[in-house]
């Protein structure tokens, strides 16, 4: 007869392996649970001020400190987009002391089911109601605006007279001109990139658009997307008096993981414009990554922002 002898220790040290990857799989578990319900219940309601001095060179001086104030993707009606979250982005950016507020576009945000054409959809929020939430928006020298490839989506003409109604410049293409002590600053206002036939045909519009007015300041240019920035510069310049670039569209990926960064960024050229202060082909871009969200309902460790942007004599 033969007596099998049990050793309790190596029955325990074969078990460790397992309870340490049972532990350690229910910690992930945990983690993500508590990942996922604070990105989709807290961040989207934590608005930060991102406060940024960028020192230009050729800056006119008496435009020195000049204060621009940027808010984009609003996609009223999204997590985020809510009545609520808008008045204290209105009461936010009012508290900045600002020369300038810069609206960047994708103030709408449609509903997600099947229709014949994206115009179709119903909004999540009326722009109306967007439009009458921000016309409490005060700065030094106005209000102005550019559309965002969503607001084109629904309906372009009818964001541009809703916005237009509350007394906010909307640039869609067109030039204003801020005066102070009879020094000037344009600001230049692009469509949205997504209209675009060609590279070269956008350059020639933005230049067109300045025909007849140059050398009459420094141009700050606003334009939806950060991807334009190729179009206007290099072979395809459209002034050398232009000196930043205020752009937002990509919301920062909304999410950002360490080591990995923003896993998804709408933009042709990747993490490369996806968020904050870019020196890039001999233009200063700043990217915000806006207030609202898009396509996901999830924001994490990418926070709504307001932008307020410095601007000094370098």
């Amino acid at each position: 007869m033969t007596i099998e002898q049990h050793d309790p220790l190596q029955s325990g040290k074969a078990a460790a392996p397992a309870l340490i990857l049972k532990f350690a799989v229910l910690v992930a578990a945990a983690v993500l649970l508590l990942s996922l319900a604070y990105s989709y219940f807290i961040e989207p309601f934590r608005l930060v001020i991102k406060e940024k001095t960028i020192a230009v060179e050729g800056w006119e001086p008496e435009f020195n400190d000049f204060r621009a104030v940027l808010i984009s993707d609003i996609h009223g009606g999204s997590r985020g987009g809510d009545a609520e979250s808008i008045k204290r982005i209105v009461n936010a950016a009012n508290e900045q002391n600002a020369d300038a507020i810069f609206l960047l576009g994708d103030y709408v945000s449609q509903q997600r089911f099947e229709r014949k054409t994206i115009a179709e959809r119903p909004l999540k929020m009326p722009i109306s109601e967007i439009a009458n939430l921000l016309s409490g928006l005060r700065a030094r020298h106005g209000v102005f605006a550019v559309l965002g490839n969503h607001d084109g989506w629904y309906n372009g003409q009818m964001v541009t007279a809703e916005l237009s109604s509350v007394g906010i410049n909307v640039l869609d293409g067109k030039l204003a001109t801020i005066e102070r002590n009879g020094r000037s600053l344009r600001i230049l206002g692009l469509r949205d990139h997504q209209q675009a036939r060609s590279w070269r045909e956008f350059s020639n519009e933005a230049r067109s658009i300045l025909d007849g007015n140059r050398g009459a300041g420094n141009i700050i240019v606003l334009e939806h997307s950060p991807d334009v920035l190729e179009m206007i510069t290099g072979e395809l310049a459209i002034s050398n008096e232009m000196k930043l670039m205020f752009a937002g569209h990509t919301h920062g990926g909304q999410v950002w993981l360490p080591i990995l960064g923003y896993p998804i960024v709408p933009s042709s050229y990747g993490q490369k414009y996806a968020a904050g202060n870019i020196r890039d082909r001999g233009l200063d871009l700043f990217v915000t990554t806006g207030t609202g969200t898009s396509v996901l309902p999830f924001r994490f460790l990418v926070p709504p922002e307001i932008a307020v942007i410095t601007v000094r004599v370098k």
